[in-house]
C-alpha cells in the first residue's frame, strides 16, 4: 500500500434497520432471501453473539437498541450449558437442536459476553460477567474459536485489568499464535493457508501487548497485521481472501469474498491505530469501509442503502444480493469502527 488515504468516505449514522428486520421473538435469523428473513433456517448463536457485540458497542443506543442488547444477551446465556460449552442452533420452536461444543459459537459467545460485561448497564453487565466466568477456563482445540473468545477476554480486561480468567485466556490464545508461527519465513502466519476472519489472529497479539504488557506479542501482532493488510490490498483497494481461503502462489483475486473478513480487518486496524497512532492503520480502516462502498475488485457496493443491510458476498460478476445476519453485522461493525475514527478526528 503506497501513500496515505487522506479522508474517510462520508457516511451518516450507522443503520440498524436491517438488523431489527432479521430479529424477532426467537432470535436473529441467520439467512435472508434478498432482504426478507428465511425463518426455515432458524437461528444460531454465532450470529446472535456477533449481534450482541455490535449492539453493545453502539455509543449512543436508543431504547430499542438497549432492549435488543438485553434480548441477545439472554439468548447467549440460554445457549450456555452448565459446563461452559454452548449450543449454536435454535429452531422455530425455540429449542436448541445441537449438542453444546467448544467450537466457534463458544468463542463468539465469550466475545459477546465480554463485550456486554464491559459496555452494558450494571445489571446486564453483571449477568454477562457471571456467564463469561462460567466458560472462561475452558479451552477450544480450534484456533479461531480461541481467538474469538480472547477478544471477549480483552473486553473484560479493559474494565477489570486483573481478572485472572480473562488474563489466562488471552495469554493462552496469544501463546498459541506465537508458537505456531515461523517468524523467520516469508509466511509469518500460524496456518498454512489464510482462512476466515484472519485479522482476528494479529488482533489477539495486539491485545496481549496492550493489556498484558507482552511487548513481543505486540511487535509480532503489528508485523502480522501489516503483512496481512499488504496481502489483501491491491492498488488502492482491498482484495480479500475468498471463502475457500488462500495459500502461497495461488491466483488473486479470488471469489466469493465474505464481509466477515473485512470486519475482522477493520477491528484489528482500529486497535492498532488506537495503540500506535500510526496512519497506516487508520488508512487500513478507511479501506475496509470503502470495500463495502464499492472500492473492491468488482466496483460494486455491498451496502443496500434502502434496507441498511449488507450483501452476503462479493462475486466475480457482482454481489450476492441476499442480506443475511453475518454480512449485515460485518457491515455494521466496520461502519462503527469508521465512525469512531471520524469522531476521534473531529
Amino acid at each position: 500500500m503506497t501513500g496515505h488515504v487522506l479522508y474517510l468516505p462520508p457516511q451518516g449514522p450507522v443503520s440498524y434497520q436491517h438488523l431489527f428486520r432479521l430479529s424477532d421473538h426467537g432470535g436473529l435469523y441467520e439467512h435472508a432471501r434478498l432482504a426478507e428473513p428465511r425463518p426455515e433456517h432458524g437461528y444460531c448463536i454465532d450470529d446472535i453473539a456477533r449481534g450482541l457485540v455490535v449492539v453493545a458497542r453502539e455509543p449512543d443506543p436508543d431504547d430499542q437498541l438497549r432492549e435488543l442488547a438485553d434480548f441477545y444477551l439472554w439468548l447467549v446465556t440460554d445457549a450456555q450449558s452448565v459446563d461452559g460449552r454452548f449450543h449454536n442452533r435454535r429452531d422455530l420452536h425455540l429449542t436448541w437442536t445441537d449438542e453444546p461444543s467448544l467450537e466457534d459459537c463458544w468463542g463468539r459467545a465469550l466475545w459477546g459476553l465480554g463485550t456486554a460485561a464491559r459496555r452494558l448497564g450494571p445489571e446486564s453487565s453483571a449477568l454477562a460477567l457471571t456467564h463469561f466466568d462460567r466458560s472462561v477456563d475452558r479451552r477450544s482445540p480450534d484456533l479461531r474459536a480461541m481467538a474469538f473468545a480472547a477478544l471477549g477476554a480483552a473486553e473484560v480486561l479493559i474494565r477489570w485489568p486483573d481478572h485472572p480468567g480473562a488474563r489466562g485466556l488471552l495469554s493462552d490464545a496469544a501463546r498459541w499464535i506465537m508458537a505456531d508461527t515461523d517468524w523467520t519465513s516469508l509466511w509469518p502466519w500460524p496456518e498454512p493457508r489464510l482462512r476466515y476472519a484472519n485479522a482476528t489472529l494479529p488482533e489477539i497479539l495486539l491485545a496481549a501487548g496492550d493489556l498484558l504488557g507482552d511487548l513481543d506479542a505486540e511487535a509480532a501482532g503489528l508485523r502480522m497485521l501489516g503483512w496481512l493488510l499488504g496481502v489483501e490490498t491491491s492498488g488502492a483497494h482491498l482484495s480479500i481472501t475468498p471463502v475457500g481461503g488462500w495459500g502461497p502462489g495461488e491466483p488473486r483475486p479470488g471469489f466469493d469474498q465474505q464481509p466477515i473478513e473485512v470486519a475482522a480487518l477493520a477491528d484489528a486496524c482500529a486497535r492498532a491505530f488506537q495503540m500506535t497512532g500510526d496512519a497506516r492503520w487508520s488508512d487500513g480502516l478507511v479501506l475496509c469501509e470503502a470495500w463495502f462502498l464499492g472500492a473492491n475488485d468488482t466496483n460494486v457496493s455491498l451496502l443496500d442503502a434502502i434496507t441498511g443491510g449488507g450483501c452476503d458476498g462479493l462475486m466475480l460478476h457482482g454481489r450476492n444480493e441476499n442480506q443475511g445476519a453475518e454480512s449485515t453485522l460485518a457491515l455494521i461493525a466496520t461502519f462503527q469502527r469508521a465512525q469512531e475514527l471520524r469522531t476521534a478526528r473531529c
